[in-house]
């Protein structure tokens, strides 16, 4: 079966193009894939697939087989796959998700893709919605207690829950002992990506992720723009904000306009190959 390996920001993920190759089992595969010792080693499967409603479907897998609804980083490394690999020749393209269809807008020079901005939708902030364990309108304020130590959250789902918080000195802050714990929080009941967010001006954030059923990666798409959501919403930033994560920076803007969510950033190969396993 042949792969790509591909990275948006260090958030790495491995393609199979379902157009020519058959996946039977994609849970079992993304385990065994993803394992960096044994397998290719990643985040997680990305399956690029036809969709009887947009020009391409997404299905994806964390490192752990569990299905994911949406991630920024896959997305974008999708829009440079189909357009350099001849599978479209247009700009502007539709992808299917399973949090619903997304559009891409690529920034083409000499041929290739070099940026890729995402309209990554409205958030959802409907505390049922998210989903939250907690009613309301906003999650702005969600006080959990974790191992003794106090924190409060702003829950957003950008197609996956989200829940940020703001912490000082974000390079040394403990993200495995704290995401580890919140990801698996019962106010969570379909777990949760954790948000650790730095402010350092209002055009500036720097964030480290816990993605669930993943562990700390080095971006997250839906994380990033989480991220400036729950800023604007606490009067940490404006509205363009450039998120500076472990594995690169992405920019978000939140368009008060459409209330849509637009996040821009790169992508790349990293290689091909062939895997020869059963699974």
């Amino acid at each position: 079966m042949r792969f790509t390996k591909m990275q948006g920001c260090g958030n790495d993920y491995i393609y199979i193009d379902g157009f020519q190759e058959r996946v039977d089992h994609p849970e079992e595969l993304a385990i065994a894939m993803s394992e960096r010792h044994f397998g290719v080693g990643a985040d997680g499967l990305v399956l690029i697939l036809p969709s009887g409603k947009a020009d391409f479907r997404m299905q994806m897998f964390n490192l752990d087989g569990s299905e994911a609804q949406m991630c920024g980083n896959a997305i974008r490394c999708i829009g440079k796959y189909v357009y350099e690999r001849q599978m479209t020749t247009q700009t502007k393209i539709s992808v299917e998700t399973k949090s619903g269809i997304r559009y891409l807008d690529l920034e083409i020079e000499g041929g290739e893709v070099t940026s890729v901005t995402v309209d990554m939708g409205a958030p959802v902030l409907e505390g049922n919605e998210i989903p939250v364990a907690k009613n309301g309108r906003m999650i702005l304020d969600l006080p959990l207690q974790v191992n003794g130590d106090d924190f409060l959250f702003t829950c957003v789902s950008m197609g996956n829950p989200h829940a940020v918080t703001f912490v000082s000195n974000i390079d040394e802050y403990p993200v495995e002992y704290y995401g580890s714990k919140i990801e698996v929080n019962p106010m969570f009941p379909q777990k949760v990506n954790v948000e650790f967010v730095e402010v350092v001006d209002e055009s500036h954030i720097k964030m480290r992720v816990w993605e669930r059923g993943s562990g700390e990666t080095l971006a997250c798409g839906t994380g990033a723009c989480a991220a400036v959501v729950a800023c604007v919403l606490n009067g940490q930033c404006g509205r363009r904000v450039y998120v500076e994560l472990s594995g690169g920076t992405l920019s978000v803007y939140w368009r008060e306009e459409d209330n849509h969510v637009y996040m821009s950033g790169s992508a790349a190969f990293s290689f091909d190959g062939v895997w020869l396993k059963d699974i």
